[in-house]
C-alpha cells in the first residue's frame, strides 16, 4: 500500500472536443495513457489492470456536486464529465475487478435523478452488460428543498447500516480549533445537530460503508476553484464519501476578530445575518422560517449595498476549518477499517484521475465559468495532484492550507514527500514539477475571497 504516497503526477493533453465524443475514443486514450505513464496498466487488461487485484471491490468517485450551475457557465466546469466517468468505468472492467460502483454525495438540494438524466449516466449505466458494474450510487442519507425560505428534509433514506461512524477525537486535525461554544457551522443547517459531532474531544464522520468496503478507490476529482477551500481537487474531493452534512463542519461562526473565521474582521450586520441565519435553520415551522428567511434577505441586501461580497459562510482565505474537515476525510479514506476503527498503516489502494479538460474557475464550486485546459493528470496522492492542480489554476499552493496542510507531520499522514520531490510525467515531459511548469497558462478568475492566494500575490523570493 506504500504507492498511496508516490509522488510522480502524469499528465496527458485531451482536447474539449473529447467531451462531445459519442463513442469516448480520445477519454478512452487519455484514460490509458495515465495508466501507462504510472505503471497502472497491464497488457490485456486495460489501465488500472497493474493496480485492480484479482476479484477486488472498486469504488469510483466523481464530484457531483449538484446538477445544475448556479451561473451560466453550464455543467462542463460543473462536475466531472460523463465522458471520464464512462471511460473510467469501462476500463475498470477491463481488469479482474469483482465488482465496480460510482458514488458519491451532492449537496443536499442536489436532485440526482436530473443529474443522472442530464449527463446520461442513468441510461448509460443501465445499459452496461458486466454484471460486475453496480450502477451509480447516491451516498445522502439526507436531501431538502427550500419552500418559500424554509429548508424541507427528507431524512433517513439509507439506512444508517450502510455507513460507518468514525471518531477521531483529539487526533482529529479540527481538535486545535475546538471549544466548547458548539460554533462550527455548515450553511444552511441545524448548528444543534453538528454540536453533537464535533465538539472538544470528539470529532465524528459518517462514512458510507461502500467506500470502505471497497479494495481501491480511483478518486475523479473535477478540477476547480472553491469559495471556501480556494480549490476543490482531489483533496476536497473526499467530503462527498461522507453522507450526512451535520458531520461536516465547515467554518466557525463569527468574524476573525471575534474568534471566528466567517468573515475578515467584525461587523455589525453580519453578526446579525448569522443570527438570522441560525435562527432559521434552528426551526422547521413555516411561518417563522419564512420571517427569519425575510429577515436574512434585507441583511443580504444591506450587505450588497456596501459593497460586501463575502457574505458569512467562510468564503475567503481565513478559512481555518475546511480544509481540517477535508483532510480528516482523507485520512479516514486511507487508514479507516470497516468497523469504524483507525490503522497505522494504509487499508485500501486510492488513486487520482483528474478531470480538468474543462476546468472550473470564478465562484466555484456551484457557480464556476469554464477554464479550457484541455488536461487530465493522474496520480497516487492526493497532496501532489492538488499541488499540481493548484498550480494550474495560478495559485501559490503554500498560501492554500487545504494543499499547504496536507504534506504536513500529523498521525495518520497523507503525504509523506516533500512538494518538490513531485515529479511530472507524460505530455508534458519528465522532471520535477517546478520545472516542468515553467510554461505561460492562461489567465484564472479566483474567487474574490482568495484573490491574495493567487501565485501572483506570493511575496518575493
Amino acid at each position: 500500500m506504500s504507492t498511496n504516497f508516490d509522488s510522480s503526477v502524469a499528465v496527458v493533453e485531451t482536447p474539449v472536443e473529447a467531451y462531445r465524443e459519442d463513442a469516448g475514443t480520445t477519454m478512452a486514450r487519455s484514460v490509458d495513457r495515465l495508466g501507462s505513464y504510472l505503471g497502472w496498466a497491464r497488457e490485456g487488461k486495460g489501465p488500472f489492470g497493474d493496480l485492480i487485484p484479482n476479484g477486488a471491490r472498486l469504488l469510483i468517485k466523481p464530484n457531483y456536486v449538484l446538477d445544475h450551475n448556479q451561473s451560466d457557465g453550464g455543467m462542463d466546469p460543473m462536475i466531472t464529465h460523463q465522458s471520464v466517468v464512462k471511460a473510467v468505468v469501462n476500463a475498470a472492467l477491463q481488469s479482474d475487478a469483482g465488482e465496480v460502483v460510482v458514488g458519491d454525495a451532492p449537496i443536499q438540494t442536489c436532485d440526482f435523478a436530473a443529474l443522472l438524466e442530464t449527463t446520461g449516466l442513468g441510461a448509460w449505466s443501465k445499459d452496461v452488460v458486466d454484471k460486475r458494474f453496480k450502477g451509480v450510487k447516491d451516498f445522502r442519507r439526507t436531501t431538502a428543498q427550500y419552500v418559500n425560505g424554509v429548508r424541507v428534509a427528507e431524512e433517513n433514506k439509507i439506512p444508517e447500516d450502510d455507513f460507518v461512524l468514525f471518531d477521531l477525537g483529539s487526533e482529529s486535525l479540527l481538535e486545535p480549533i475546538t471549544d466548547e461554544k458548539d460554533d462550527f457551522r455548515v450553511t444552511c443547517y441545524d448548528p444543534r445537530l453538528m454540536a453533537k459531532t464535533h465538539g472538544k474531544g470528539r470529532h465524528r464522520y459518517l462514512v458510507a460503508r461502500d467506500v470502505l468496503e471497497a479494495d481501491v478507490v480511483i478518486n475523479l476529482p473535477k478540477l476547480k476553484t472553491h469559495k471556501k477551500a480556494g480549490i476543490t481537487c482531489a483533496l476536497k474531493n473526499l467530503i462527498g464519501i461522507n453522507g450526512n452534512k451535520e458531520y461536516l463542519p465547515h467554518h466557525r461562526i463569527g468574524g476573525a476578530d471575534l474568534g471566528g473565521d466567517c468573515y475578515p474582521g467584525n461587523s455589525r450586520v453580519k453578526r446579525m445575518l448569522e443570527y438570522a441565519a441560525d435562527q432559521q435553520n434552528l426551526t422547521d415551522a413555516g411561518t417563522k422560517g419564512r420571517i427569519w428567511s425575510g429577515v436574512a434577505t434585507q441583511l443580504n441586501r444591506v450587505l450588497h449595498l456596501m459593497g460586501d461580497n463575502l457574505g458569512i459562510e467562510g468564503s475567503w482565505s481565513g478559512n481555518d476549518t475546511i480544509w481540517r474537515t477535508g483532510l480528516d476525510l482523507n485520512r479516514i479514506l486511507i487508514y479507516g477499517r470497516v468497523d469504524g476503527s483507525m490503522a497505522d498503516t494504509p487499508q485500501r489502494r486510492v488513486v487520482h484521475v483528474t478531470d480538468a479538460v474543462v476546468a472550473g474557475q470564478g465562484d466555484g464550486p456551484l457557480s464556476p465559468q469554464p477554464l479550457p485546459l484541455g488536461l487530465m493528470f493522474a496520480g497516487n496522492n492526493a497532496a501532489c495532484i492538488d499541488w499540481f492542480g493548484s498550480l494550474l489554476l495560478g495559485y501559490d499552493p503554500q498560501l492554500l492550507p487545504i494543499v499547504r496542510e496536507a504534506f504536513g507531520d500529523f498521525r495518520w499522514p497523507i503525504c509523506t514527500a516533500r512538494p518538490e520531490e513531485i515529479t511530472l510525467l507524460g505530455d508534458w515531459g519528465s522532471g520535477k514539477v517546478d520545472r516542468v511548469m515553467r510554461r505561460e497558462m492562461p489567465p484564472v478568475a479566483h474567487p474574490i475571497g482568495w484573490r491574495d492566494a493567487a501565485a501572483s500575490m506570493a511575496p518575493a523570493k
